[in-house]
């Protein structure tokens, strides 16, 4: 149970990266990762069963929610929607994409299918047990990502993000185009989601259009219990506690499940705990900045 919760939480951890870029790094609102979430992982279900190979679905899954990404932004950019109701339009349209990659099905299962589970399982074998084999590879997996990401923040173009979504105005005065750059961060934001949603139809051996619905609301409560558990202003500490939010957010979510039958409570009330989570966050956020305010 233990090693399960860990890892899916570093697996929903790539998401909520993905999450973190657009909502806190760009100040952009982005609902497409429902719909990308969900793309990853119809992606590579589709290249696992055509024998395509774990890498090459691996980068059609995350070259496919980049694509997801720069629709979004244009949509906004382009036509001066707002940003949610950009992404609610991509999304929406996602959902007729994933079942066509599909083949005109809701779902794919991928139990006999050779995936990076069965791979590292077979490697593994006789050595250390399926779990603790999981869980290690995810989480050299997260940790590359996290290192990327944290040497991407300190580039010229990931200080650039930073800006964007502190003060657009100052970044179109040093003549760059914040459109261009929008469309290159929501591109990588839900690059990343659908880099999870790969994983995660791997680890739960099945790709399902459906996967992905309140995917938005689980990367939220995962971006915000993070910011609880540490108070730092530097990237690589912002990036660690989204990881550490969603593994939190994981291990809440299999209480709920697990103990949740002592106050009648069933899977179909998970994500009522998961809106509410983000509303207690949100208020206890706001209490703080009034208190500190008036101190």
């Amino acid at each position: 149970m233990l090693e399960g919760i860990f890892v899916e939480g570093l697996i929903y951890g790539i998401m909520a990266l993905g999450v973190f870029f657009t909502f806190r790094i760009l100040d952009f609102p982005d609902l497409t990762v429902d719909g990308s979430f969900p793309m990853g992982a119809v992606i590579m279900a589709v290249c696992l069963e055509n024998n395509m190979g774990i890498f090459l679905g691996t980068i059609l899954a995350f070259s496919g929610g980049v694509l997801a990404g720069f629709v979004t932004a244009a949509i906004h950019n382009k036509l001066k929607v707002p940003h949610l109701l950009a992404g609610i339009l991509t999304m929406t349209m996602l959902y007729s994409i994933n079942i066509r990659i599909l083949s005109n099905r809701a779902n794919l299962p991928l139990m006999n299918v050779k995936n990076v589970m069965s791979f590292i399982a077979e490697k593994t074998e006789g050595i250390i047990s399926e779990e603790y084999a999981y869980l290690i590879f995810f989480i050299l997996i997260v940790l590359l990502i996290k290192l990327l990401l944290d040497i991407f923040f300190h580039t010229d173009m990931g200080l650039i993000f930073g800006a964007l979504g502190d003060n657009q105005q100052m970044v179109v005065n040093q003549g760059i185009s914040p459109d261009t750059m929008k469309m290159i961060g929501v591109g990588l934001s839900n690059g990343l989601v659908a880099l999870s949603g790969a994983f995660a139809a791997q680890y739960l051996g099945f790709a399902d259009v459906n996967l992905g619905q309140g995917i938005v609301i689980s990367g939220l409560a995962s971006v915000m219990l993070g910011e609880f558990l540490i108070k730092s202003n530097k990237i690589s500490i912002l990036t660690l506690r989204v990881i550490l939010g969603a593994i939190l957010y994981k291990a809440i979510m299999y209480l709920g499940r697990f103990y949740g039958y002592h106050i009648n409570m069933t899977p179909n009330d998970l994500k009522l705990i998961s809106g509410l989570l983000v509303i207690v966050s949100l208020f206890i956020a706001n209490y703080k900045k009034i208190k500190g305010r008036s101190s």
